[in-house]
């Protein structure tokens, strides 16, 4: 179960919304945004009780300007209103628009620009939004602003500006010591990295075998009557939208992920260094954290949880700087490139891949066992841990040749964590390397015999990892010897790809010949 600790902050009651009680006049008008959640925002510096009003708004265009699993829209409106009444808890007035509310206008800009109307403030104040277009809405609103810098992260827009003009081509390991050295995180008294390397990735990379450890459960967070409400209407509102309600037990308060991220780190941090890159089946989580939905939410803040981690004195070393690697390292990096890059960044298509998704990623209708799995714990959870979204789902759209920005959208339409700063990067760039190696300096481009190696699933399938061409010949093999044949010029000279490539060199012409004629028809089956 969900509990809370003393260092929460103060508890989520469910309390009237008196609108008489708003002023007519105000200071400052504050906006918190969905993906804002976080009481001690620089967007509450100066805050006067009696004088400034915040407003919260559900709208429908943010759920659905793309389609978008029911869990991810039921998580963000239950930590919207949870989040309504610890501001009125904390003595501060809420404006706040619900999203069946009759003369709800449906689109945010619209709504600030009538509450500034209603309210005349001086100022309106709003955080620097995540999202590049939510931004340029905000731009566009006829009286503009005051945007703040978000204190919620450890690495400025700036900081990463003056970082990317200093290194002609940014790459993470660059950044993540950078950022130890900033933070002092993993650091000893000389400057040196704890353990004396920088990064134990190649210790992060086992497999469960037959006889796996025990997985620990996430505490479960069941409903309150705010979420069971939110729940109902969803049920009611968005019935045509993806994926499976039943079973809700997200995070939306800060108290219940501060206690979700305590049980992380007694239980399954100490076992996640060595398991983060395997998969088994029949299990959506095992080690990880699940705590990205509260850190990109703001409920948690990555300072706060890598120092949760470090006070483990049991937990490995390898599973610490891992874990520390993907909050002060990856998730900051990623930032900084979607807002050193965007707009534009959203249109690249290095590798020119035209194709759809395939249909069954929103149905898990496939005879692939490792896809099956993946997809079904987006359906039943809207979650996957980062080697199905990288190493499955990613993979096997890259090796098809789907379009960088329709994988992101439906990365977006389908994970309750979703938002778009750290999505975009994330799919287009690292996971399809569609931007042509921003992100990451080669395609993460492997065959059925990685899943087989990180996996149970090959046992369980009808596909034989080791084999390209044939009935029973693995898809995922089949495409990947067919995307480094088709995509020779541009990476044969990669050094990190020569081994792949030294591979490919020994099949003849004929065996690739047969090949792609396999490939192409396993993607005419598919979209």
């Amino acid at each position: 179960m969900c509990g809370g600790r003393a260092r929460a902050a103060a508890p989520s009651v469910s309390l009237p919304l008196d609108r008489s009680s708003e002023p007519e006049d105000v200071r400052h008008l504050v906006v918190v945004l969905g993906d804002q959640l976080d009481a001690d925002s620089t967007a509450f510096n100066g805050f006067d009780p009696a004088r400034d009003l915040v407003l919260q708004m559900e709208v429908i265009e943010e759920t659905s300007y793309i389609p978008q699993h029911r869990k991810r829209i039921a998580y963000f409106l239950a930590s919207m209103r949870h989040f309504r009444d610890e501001l009125i808890a904390r003595g501060r007035r809420v404006h706040y628009v619900h999203i069946d509310e009759q003369d709800n206008t449906g689109r945010f800009e619209t709504e600030i620009a009538r509450a500034q109307r209603r309210f005349r403030p001086s100022r309106t104040i709003v955080v620097e939004p995540g999202d590049w277009r939510v931004a340029e809405k905000l731009r566009r609103l006829p009286q503009m602003p005051e945007i703040r810098s978000d204190s919620h992260f450890l690495c400025s827009r700036e900081e990463f500006a003056a970082f990317a003009a200093q290194h002609h081509r940014p790459v993470l390991e660059t950044f993540y010591r950078a950022m130890r050295r900033k933070t002092g995180l993993l650091m000893d008294i000389a400057g040196r990295p704890v353990g004396g390397a920088w990064n134990f990735d190649a210790e992060n990379r086992k497999s469960f075998g037959r006889t796996s450890p025990s997985i620990p459960p996430r505490p479960a967070c069941p409903p309150d009557a705010i979420t069971t409400e939110v729940l109902r209407l969803v049920a009611a509102r968005f019935a045509d939208s993806p994926g499976k309600l039943d079973g809700f037990d997200l995070p939306v308060t800060r108290t219940q992920a501060l206690a979700q991220l305590d049980a992380f780190v007694a239980e399954r941090l100490p076992r996640f260094g060595d398991y983060q890159d395997a998969m088994r089946s029949g299990e959506a989580f095992l080690y990880h954290s699940v705590l990205s939905g509260p850190l990109n939410l703001h409920q948690l803040r990555p300072l706060e949880v890598v120092q949760a981690a470090l006070q483990n004195t049991t937990v490995p070393l390898n599973a610490l700087e891992g874990f520390t690697r993907q909050i002060i390292g990856w998730r900051e990096f990623v930032r900084g490139i979607y807002w050193q890059r965007m707009p534009h960044y959203a249109e690249a298509n290095t590798l020119d891949a035209e194709l759809p998704m395939p249909k069954f990623y929103w149905t898990g209708e496939t005879d692939m066992r490792c896809l099956a799995e993946a997809i079904g714990h987006t359906i039943d959870y809207a979650y996957a841990h980062h080697i199905e979204r990288l190493m499955v789902l990613g993979l096997f759209a890259m090796l098809l040749g789907v379009r960088p920005y329709d994988v992101h959208r439906w990365h977006m339409s389908m994970f309750w964590d979703a938002v778009d700063w750290v999505s975009l990067p994330n799919t287009l760039g690292m996971s399809q390397h569609g931007d042509g190696g921003i992100v990451g300096t080669k395609p993460y481009a492997a065959s059925g015999n990685y899943i087989h190696r990180m996996s149970d699933h090959c046992r369980h399938c009808r596909f034989d990892p080791k084999k390209s061409i044939g009935e029973d010949a693995c898809p995922f093999t089949t495409l990947y010897w067919n995307f480094l044949d088709k995509h020779r010029k541009r990476f044969v000279a990669n050094v990190r790809m020569k081994n792949q490539y030294a591979n490919l060199a020994r099949k003849d012409a004929g065996e690739l010949r047969t090949i792609r004629r396999q490939a192409a028809g396993i993607a005419e089956a598919v979209t």
